[in-house]
């Protein structure tokens, strides 16, 4: 439709037609994901109830396993009673047998003794029977059985187990928590995320805190391409996710309460925003001297060669070359000059930086808003820049030398320095140069400030009415430098930037050039280039 042709009435029903067809695709997405959600869902419930039944036989048959293997035991035990039993009393019986015997005949030669008539053979019949009763088994034997058949102490009594198996139930869950939004928190690159207990439940022992990050603002998506990761063992209702990276615009939470027994269900998902500045090198606008990886970027004394090279006397003939006098020479000292020609570039990129200019610029602009990150150079880097530049900066044109780049120098080379700038003007800085370099742009208010990223010392702030988006840029030479991104800007820089703001601004101006920073200019500018045989 035409809205030069509408009229005030026709706009306005064209204006609400725009935000009622909005409204009914936001529904009709909510509605997308929620019916993937109840069909995963149901999904899950099948899944589910088989693992459950499976896990229930499970552990009936280990509880049968163990009562036949206690009845067998048992059963042996009573065997083994029963054969000990037996063999006494059947060792008993053959001795009382044998006693008997020796009983009976014993009694029979007494009886006939009783008949002799000869005087001599009675006196010797009676003493031989009185040495046989002396001797005889059946006077020496006990009258008493070694064994009873009395066998109830081997009996069980089930009546106590008996209703404690008859009164096996499901395992008691814990009730869900609930996330209390109100008291989670999100900062300097942090998670806080509390949660309560809908009634008091003294048997949870801990609480398992599942998140994940997505692109997707409100509910958690099903099919969402990142896979939750798990915090397990978390004793208290709150726990803080450290040391994050936020490289998606926000995160998905979700905890569960775990008992001795068993873990419940899942508190209802929450969305936190964790929205930061994240960007990467783009490697089409890198000089053919700077090897450029995902989050790193280092010097390449080897990068180009080879390559064919028309660039000599053309280049240097350009619109974009930066003149130079014999007494004012490039502030980044160099190796022997080399001619290369640029890498084949995407349709729409800009051209890669060639001649000194060892620059590579980020692949995200800046147009509105807060934005921070961090760079760390290596420990033996002999020179590098960090700042902001516009897009159009010259492919031969050097941080800080123009009037549409800013940043501070650090020159570990021959002699050492720290320094802001910017429109070939530069401002010694009083202070060490840190092992990391934190770097805040609020473009909307036209300030550029850069922080020790350890202690957030304020290490100079540039003030610039910026009139056409930026890009982070960098310059390396002998070294290479780390990039951190998916930051938050620090509550502590937070404060600093509102305690310099209520003061009315920086102080850190190099707009004004005073004799010495000219003279550190000049000393700087003046570095020799360096042949290529004393590169390391």
């Amino acid at each position: 439709m035409n809205l030069i042709h509408l009229d005030s009435q026709q706009f306005i029903f064209y204006d609400a037609l725009q935000r009622i067809i909005a409204t009914l695709a936001n529904k009709n997405e909510e509605l997308q994901n929620f019916i993937e959600t109840l069909n995963h869902t149901l999904g899950r419930v099948q899944v589910n109830s088989t693992q459950v039944v499976s896990d229930l036989e499970e552990e009936f048959d280990t509880l049968y396993s163990i009562l036949d293997e206690m009845k067998e035991s048992m059963t042996n035990t009573i065997k083994q009673d029963t054969v000990r039993k037996s063999h006494e009393l059947q060792n008993q019986l053959t001795q009382s047998t044998s006693a008997l015997e020796s009983a009976e005949e014993l009694l029979e030669f007494a009886n006939n003794a009783l008949h002799i008539t000869d005087e001599g053979d009675f006196t010797k019949a009676a003493k031989q029977i009185k040495d046989r009763v002396t001797m005889a088994p059946a006077f020496r034997l006990t009258l008493k059985p070694k064994a009873t058949d009395n066998m109830t102490h081997l009996m069980v009594d089930f009546s106590q187990e008996r209703p404690l198996l008859q009164g096996l139930k499901f395992l008691p869950v814990p009730r869900a928590p609930e996330i209390v939004l109100g008291d989670c928190l999100v900062i300097d690159n942090e998670v806080t995320v509390a949660w309560r207990m809908p009634a008091e439940d003294s048997k949870i022992d801990h609480y398992i805190l599942e998140y994940r990050k997505t692109s997707h603002e409100g509910l958690p998506r099903v099919k969402d391409e990142q896979c939750w990761e798990v915090v397990d063992d978390v004793k208290s209702t709150e726990h803080t996710l450290q040391g994050l990276r936020f490289d998606t615009k926000f995160m998905n939470f979700r905890v569960r309460a775990c008992n001795r027994a068993a873990a419940g269900d899942y508190s209802d998902p929450v969305t936190l925003e964790t929205r930061a500045f994240n960007f990467g090198f783009d490697s089409t606008s890198s000089h053919l001297n700077l090897k450029v990886e995902d989050r790193s970027v280092e010097w390449d004394p080897q990068g180009g060669k080879g390559v064919d090279s028309k660039v000599k006397g053309k280049e240097n003939k350009g619109s974009d070359c930066l003149c130079l006098s014999d007494g004012f020479r490039s502030g980044t000292p160099s190796p022997k000059r080399t001619s290369v020609t640029r890498s084949p570039a995407p349709r729409g990129a800009r051209d890669r930086f060639t001649g000194e200019s060892y620059t590579v610029l980020g692949d995200t602009s800046m147009e509105s808003g807060q934005h921070y990150w961090e760079v760390k150079p290596q420990k033996d880097c002999k020179s590098y820049s960090v700042g902001l530049a516009y897009r159009n900066l010259g492919k031969f044109e050097q941080l800080g030398k123009t009037n549409t780049s800013w940043c501070i120098h650090v020159n570990n080379w021959l002699q050492n320095s720290f320094a802001a700038k910017h429109n070939n003007k530069a401002k010694n800085l009083d202070v060490a140069a840190p092992d990391s370099i934190g770097v805040y742009c609020d473009f909307d208010r036209g300030q550029l400030s850069f922080y020790n990223a350890e202690n957030k010392q304020l290490l100079h702030t540039f003030k610039v009415k910026f009139t056409q988006p930026v890009v982070p840029a960098f310059m390396v030479w002998c070294g290479g430098l780390t990039l951190s991104t998916g930051l938050q800007i620090p509550s502590a820089v937070r404060s600093l930037q509102k305690t310099e703001n209520g003061l009315g601004g920086s102080n850190s101006s190099i707009s004004q050039q005073d004799p010495a920073v000219a003279c550190d200019i000049c000393l700087y500018d003046k570095l020799p280039s360096v042949d290529s045989s004393l590169m390391p």
